[in-house]
């Protein structure tokens, strides 16, 4: 009786939790605009501040235990800058008004019920509530990251010895992003059609240097259901042949690098692969900033004089770039799959846009063993195609294996532009054609 009991209040709960409740026009008011009245502060932390070993412990309360660490053993100092408003795009706003009162979670983690596009819930989280942090899961992945379509062309990855610095390998890349279904701003909306695979989302990535590598290529396909597995396939130009990668693939380093397919954006996975927990909200720094006011770099020679992100730290692994005070909520996520190489991860979600700048990965002993950092730069300060797009331009990332003492970092120029993404690109077939 006592084990019956049990399972209907386990039910009753999930089934409370995950009812749609009433999303008022001041739960959309406060999820874009959490910065209407002023932005967060901090008594000791200003603008201009530079966080170093010596005076790290009165920053303690605005930064995570990982970037505590890294700092008071002298691998990185950091500087607080100015705060910013990163206002997402209207027609996404537009879409979560017209559609979240409709959005509720299924009985199952990954399923989803009532949802076209927006913000699925933009209601406030509760610690109270059982699956506020699958809540804050689907955010993320219905974020407006890259808008409905997007490029990251030309895209710079280093392989660091975070030891001596020593660049191992420089790869050439070039990212393409496509959202088939939850379309706010670009025609066709809110779907491409045909779409007879009922894809949500499509990732088309390849290699232009170094030549034993060229012409590689990924591709990934998820579904609109969250519990139907990823299609990924890998070509490798030396073999000039499509191959698709099982599951466990996707949590190998990806051609050798301290980053994993799953790794991808800050988390590319289904959100029924995790356990979701959430931990709270707080203040904190985060690496989002003006890119016009940092330290940039011409290296790679771009015609229209774009410049890239530059490196400093330990091994050059840490994005050379501001910190500003943000709202913060703190999200845990397990995997589902006791083989998974990761223990848990530590996102620390941006509340405004629901991006993951910082993420902190645990390895299967509970112990610290990545350290992510993805920069977020205002579109408004970035390529004059990014202006008015309401999009947090991913501008650099740095990914450094702690144990291993081994980094990888990424210098974007990331382009909110449709016209550069053609549905063609992505299919198998497409692939097959690109690597002849």
């Amino acid at each position: 009786m006592k084990k019956i009991t049990k399972t209907l209040l386990g039910a009753a709960l999930l089934s409370i939790a995950a009812s749609a409740s009433a999303v008022t026009d001041a739960d959309i008011e406060n999820t874009f605009h959490p910065y209407k009245n002023g932005f967060p502060s901090v008594d000791g932390v200003n603008p201009g501040d530079v966080i170093t070993k010596d005076n790290v412990d009165q920053y303690a309360s605005v930064l995570d235990e990982g970037m505590i660490k890294h700092i008071k053993d002298g691998w990185v100092e950091i500087t607080v800058g100015e705060p910013l408003d990163f206002v997402l795009n209207q027609g996404y706003i537009d879409a979560t008004k017209a559609g979240a009162k409709n959005v509720s979670l299924g009985e199952k983690v990954g399923q989803i019920e009532g949802y076209v596009a927006g913000r699925a819930f933009p209601q406030e989280p509760s610690l109270d509530d059982p699956r506020a942090g699958e809540k804050l899961a689907w955010n993320y992945q219905y974020g407006y990251n890259w808008g409905d379509g997007a490029a990251i062309s030309p895209f710079y990855w280093k392989y660091r010895n975070m030891n001596t610095g020593k660049i191992e390998r420089t790869m050439k890349f070039n990212f393409y992003f496509l959202n088939f279904a939850h379309r706010v701003n670009h025609e066709p909306l809110p779907e491409i059609t045909p779409n007879p695979s009922k894809l949500f989302r499509a990732i088309y990535l390849n290699v232009e240097e170094p030549f034993d590598v060229k012409n590689t290529q990924l591709l990934i396909h998820r579904s609109q259901n969250d519990l139907k597995r990823d299609n990924t396939w890998l070509y490798l130009g030396f073999q000039r042949r499509v191959r698709r990668l099982a599951t466990g693939q996707t949590t190998d380093s990806f051609l050798g690098a301290d980053i994993m397919i799953e790794d991808f954006e800050g988390y590319n996975g289904r959100i029924s692969d995790m356990k979701w927990t959430y931990k709270g909200t707080k203040t904190m720094l985060l690496p989002m900033y003006d890119s016009s006011k940092q330290q940039r770099t011409d290296e790679f020679k771009e015609s229209d004089g774009y410049t890239y992100t530059t490196y400093h730290g330990q091994g050059n692994c840490f994005p050379n770039v501001t910190y500003s005070l943000r709202d913060v909520y703190v999200v845990e996520s397990q995997p589902v799959d006791p083989n998974h190489p990761v223990g848990k991860r530590i996102h620390y979600m941006d509340k405004q846009t629901f991006t993951l700048p910082r993420t902190v990965v645990h390895d299967r002993q509970g112990k610290y063993w990545k350290s992510w950092m993805i920069g977020q730069a205002h579109p408004d300060s970035h390529l004059p195609i990014n202006k008015g797009t309401g999009v947090s331009i991913d501008d650099a990332f740095g990914m450094m294996d702690v144990q291993a003492m081994h980094c990888t970092t990424g210098q974007f120029k990331g382009i909110v532009d449709p016209k550069l993404v053609k549905k063609k690109q992505f299919s198998v077939q497409y692939m097959r054609s690109f690597g002849k």
